[in-house]
């Protein structure tokens, strides 16, 4: 009689599957659906508030991830819950009011892009006051060289509109929302880690009541019955949530919280990209060079954090 031998090889686990990805493959996901956002709130001022948008997107979100959420949501204790709710309130609803109420006041988009585009400085001046970390010279040098090569890029679009003074500060504390939830999420101690999908869901969940309240002060929250409208909602579900957001998380998990946010350096040029093919708005030579320059400041920056854990 012949016998088999059982198999020592068993299938990875989701989240050794995650692991199996290169980091830069992930990364590159990263700054192709993130940018998405901008592209997808671009595309939707045609048919809808932003605010309108961005609430059927979060509600579409808790909808579609429901079915897959409820055991692991269930056995998750209550204060790991609440942390990611107020994690998901900053990051996803303070953020995006921010940038979007911004340019709903008058803020021009670019430069409301610009004050979203400083998460990285935001969140490595956070981190050197609030938890008291130190930061190489040369990681301060990238950050600050891929800041330059954001300014070049986006120097065509940058131009002061008719907003109320104060409109200004709107991008700039959503900005800092999205840093503060970076750092919670990062450095903040849990009893037990809330997966990928949970974590979206509670987030999307809690930020949809924060865009009902926003959306239901000046209009109807009802959705517009049109293709537009229609588009615009799954574009920034599938691309901007799922993905943007998804990758966001999952790129933290396995780099610091200054890397990957540098890395979103590279999103104003790859938006004019989306631009250029999408809505056939030009590119020009000072739009590569910003790329070009922000490429560098994210190299060193990888650079300098892969020195300091060989050294420690």
């Amino acid at each position: 009689m012949n016998s088999q031998t059982p198999s020592t090889c068993t299938p990875l686990s989701r989240p050794h599957r995650r692991q199996a990805i290169p980091l830069p493959v992930l990364e590159l996901a990263l700054i192709l659906t993130w940018s998405s956002g901008f592209i997808g709130a671009r595309f939707s001022i045609d048919y809808a508030p932003a605010s309108l948008v961005v609430f059927w997107r979060c509600v579409v979100v808790t909808v579609v991830l429901l079915p897959f959420v409820i055991k692991p949501l269930r056995q998750t204790p209550l204060a790991v819950l609440l942390k990611n709710a107020g994690i998901g309130l900053l990051a996803m609803a303070g953020y995006l009011m921010g940038v979007t109420q911004g340019i709903a006041l008058g803020v021009p988009a670019g430069l409301a892009a610009l004050f979203a585009d400083l998460l990285p400085m935001g969140m490595a001046l956070l981190a050197a006051v609030v938890l008291r970390q130190r930061l190489t010279w040369r990681v301060w040098a990238g950050l600050v060289t891929g800041l330059v090569g954001v300014m070049l890029v986006t120097h065509d679009a940058l131009a002061w509109g008719n907003a109320p003074s104060w409109a200004y500060a709107l991008p700039l504390l959503g900005m800092l929302s999205l840093a503060v939830a970076t750092l919670w999420q990062k450095h903040a101690p849990t009893p037990k880690a809330l997966g990928l999908l949970p974590n979206l869901w509670l987030q999307s969940c809690v930020s949809s009541f924060a865009f009902a309240a926003l959306q239901g002060v000046q209009d109807s929250l009802a959705p517009i019955a049109s293709a537009g409208f229609a588009i615009s909602v799954l574009w920034t579900v599938a691309l901007s949530t799922l993905g943007g957001y998804g990758l966001y998380w999952m790129c933290l998990r396995r780099a610091s919280a200054t890397r990957v946010a540098s890395v979103l350096y590279l999103s104003p040029p790859v938006t004019l990209l989306w631009a250029w093919v999408m809505f056939d708005e030009p590119l020009s030579w000072l739009m590569a060079l910003g790329m070009a320059v922000s490429g560098v400041g994210i190299g060193l920056v990888i650079q300098a954090e892969s020195q300091q854990r060989k050294s420690s």
